[in-house]
């Protein structure tokens, strides 16, 4: 007698979740009544009646040749390109594809019909190999672009399955294996017409891809729930920090007009400080990387990815005493300094050295606090941050020059008061910190469990024909 077969990860999944919602409820399916070898190492049994098959033996791939960029003489198209396929699991006409152009030669063979499947056949990273998407619908004048494979299945073959079946644990490290490079990574036309995938028959094809569709979709609908729960979280903390740094924690305080426009009233007690007379302002430099006599045994060099809204304790590299004595600006800023990223992909991001340290020209420092606590000061840049980065953009890549930074105006409440609005602050922002790490936790397991059931459903570990009773 064959037992349930619970797909891994359900009963974790369903025991672990926070508060907010109730663990997806996944139908429990049998295995099939009977096995066999596979004959393939990674894959181990299949049911009895399923085959092994090359890709080329149900399927033909080209690789795409079609780029973005538009030549006279050609027909105008629109164009499916690698982040359309990364980021959806179907294609279909709701996407907003890029206008090209191609020849009548491209346009025959890298057409989107129903059924074909696109995978991403180069990236970065090799977890980024063959990721696929299946087109949903025939979509007139819209091409395969580059840095894509185009499978097109033959009637034997289920796109929506194929698609699945790609996406699997199993199936899918076989690609990671077979992708050549170092800096780049790359999959050859032969590397996927000879893989080797799990072929049940097509009507059971059908029901594993209908199955998916129907149970991922529910793990979907609850991880966007945590999603937007998480996005309350941070409104709630973004909330909380922005009333203590501008209105304190007595909710009783008398108030009084702030002088500045966008600040309003302050607490009666408050003072309006620019924020050059309260810190000593300055940022780095980085000194040559080929040479040797500027990195090694040293005082700590910060560069901006990493400040991390924490505590810097430490870094990747050292710099030595000739690298300082050498570049003026490589000044040692003493702990408790609050380092802000000035540009770059990291605009904005915060950070408290924890050590004495250096930091890199990206990275401006405010040090030696005159009666002002500079946790109090971190929290105020954190409420600040989205209006300071706005104030930044025009002409290029945002920057948060030290000319606006020397610019601000805080309100600053006495000493001791600014000491229990950090202090308020820390205590509140950990405890709300906690649950958003808790619900990505929660978010993590239905990932896992996602790629659980797929695996399981196109292996054949499961028969998702019929439930369990």
């Amino acid at each position: 007698m064959s037992t349930v077969r619970r797909v891994p990860g359900v009963s974790r999944a369903s025991n672990a979740d926070d508060e907010s919602a109730a663990a997806p409820r996944l139908e429990v399916y049998n295995p099939y009544p009977a096995y066999k070898d596979s004959g393939v190492e990674w894959l181990g049994q299949i049911p009895a009646h399923w085959d092994v098959k090359r890709l080329k033996s149900f399927a033909s791939v080209q690789l795409s040749n079609v780029d973005k960029k538009s030549k006279d003489g050609q027909d105008t198209i629109r164009l499916c390109n690698y982040v359309d396929v990364y980021y959806n699991e179907r294609i279909d006409a709701d996407l907003d594809f890029m206008t090209a152009t191609a020849t009548l030669d491209q346009v025959r063979r890298f057409s989107l019909r129903t059924g074909d499947v696109l995978i991403t056949k180069d990236s970065e990273t090799w977890t980024d190999i063959a990721v696929p998407a299946v087109v949903t619908e025939n979509l007139s004048g819209v091409l395969c672009g580059y840095h894509l494979a185009h499978i097109r299945p033959t009637p034997e073959c289920n796109g929506e399955f194929l698609s699945r079946a790609l996406a699997a644990t199993g199936p899918r490290d076989q690609y990671h294996v077979a992708a050549n490079g170092i800096t780049r990574f790359g999959l050859t036309g032969n590397a996927i017409r000879d893989s080797t995938l799990p072929f049940p028959p097509l009507p059971e094809q059908r029901a594993i891809a209908d199955y998916l569709d129907r149970e991922t979709a529910r793990i979907d609908a609850l991880a966007a729930k945590k999603e937007r729960l998480i996005e309350l979280l941070r409104e709630k903390r973004a909330a909380l920090i922005s009333h203590a740094v501008t209105r304190g924690l007595d909710p009783n305080a008398p108030l009084k007009d702030s002088g500045v426009e966008w600040l309003a009233q302050i607490p009666a007690h408050w003072a309006v400080k620019r924020v050059t007379w309260l810190f000593s302002i300055g940022s780095g430099t980085t000194p040559a990387s080929g040479d040797s006599n500027y990195y090694g045994d040293g005082v700590p060099w910060v560069t901006s990815a990493e400040l991390r809204e924490s505590i810097v304790l430490q870094t990747d590299k050292t710099v030595t005493s000739a690298a300082i004595e050498d570049f003026p600006s490589l000044k040692i800023h003493p702990k408790n300094s609050v380092a802000v990223a000035m540009y770059g992909a990291t605009i904005g991001r915060l950070g408290i050295l924890g050590i004495p340290a250096t930091v890199n020209q990206a990275c401006c420092v405010f040090s030696n606090p005159k009666k002002v606590e500079s946790q109090f000061w971190f929290y105020w840049l954190q409420f600040r941050r989205p209006y300071l980065i706005s104030l930044g953009y025009g002409g290029g890549q945002p920057n948060l020059s030290q000319e606006l930074l020397r610019s601000i105006r805080l309100p600053l409440p006495p000493l001791l008061e600014q000491r229990a609005i950090a202090d308020y602050l820390d205590r509140e922002t950990a405890r709300i910190d906690a649950l958003i790490e808790k619900v990505h936790e929660a978010i993590d397991r239905l990932k896992e469990l996602r790629a659980a059931l797929i695996s399981a459903a196109v292996t054949g570990k499961i028969d998702v024909r019929k439930p369990a009773a």
